[in-house]
């Protein structure tokens, strides 16, 4: 294996410009002292790190729900899904993964499906390992419809640094499980909004994969 397939990865274009303005800000700072500059070759590395946009080898078995987002499990909770979707406003399962600044940010579909819902809702910005970080903060929301009828919620929820949400699919796409549909810049969250008496298969503190970690099983 070389060495290039392990440390460096593919960068998500959303990242491009972001790299360019912290490398021109670096050649700024070895103008006014070295020390500085080299501070900034770390944070433009990072910022290329940051958008990095790894392949991934998604479980093919039917019925798997796969994680959206790297990062760990910070809630599992019963909950109503965003208003703003139009689903039945009953109380869900609840599954979020918590994606602090070191993960990477692009966000996959869990399941197969139909987007029937995209909703984008402004709001705070606050810590999004907090429960009402849900409730509160900016938050874009995705209705998945599966070939069974059934429906999943994603909620794409900014953080504490995060300030973009992005999502570039619109209702009526269908995409394949483990596919990209967005990404959240600098920290933040997502949900997965289970269907009615799905279980999760995964606990809170566990480290989710994006596109990979299984975290439930529709047809356990």
């Amino acid at each position: 294996m070389r060495m290039t397939d392990t440390f460096i990865k593919p960068m998500h274009p959303e990242g491009r410009k972001f790299v360019a303005i912290f490398a021109a800000i670096t050649l700024v700072l070895f103008l006014i002292w070295e020390p500085l500059g080299w501070i900034g070759v770390g944070l433009t590395v990072w910022c290329y790190y940051f958008f990095r946009d790894p392949e991934r080898v998604t479980p093919q078995r039917p019925g798997l729900v796969i994680s959206p987002a790297d990062g760990v499990v910070s809630l599992i909770e019963p909950a109503i899904p965003p208003s703003e979707l139009g689903l039945p406003d009953v109380p869900l399962t609840r599954v979020s993964v918590f994606m602090s600044v070191f993960n990477c940010h692009v966000n996959r579909v869990p399941v197969s499906g139909e987007i029937t819902a995209v909703a984008y809702r402004p709001g705070k910005f606050l810590n999004a390992s907090l429960d009402k970080a849900s409730v509160d903060n900016e938050r874009n929301s995705l209705a998945i419809r599966m070939e069974d009828g059934r429906q999943i919620a994603v909620v794409q929820i900014a953080g504490l640094v995060a300030r973009r949400i992005v999502c570039w699919v619109q209702p009526g796409k269908v995409l394949g499980r483990g596919e990209r549909f967005g990404l959240i810049r600098f920290g933040s969250r997502l949900d997965v909004y289970l269907p009615e008496g799905v279980e999760p298969q995964v606990a809170i503190g566990q480290t989710m994969i994006a596109g990979e970690s299984v975290i439930a099983d529709l047809n356990g």
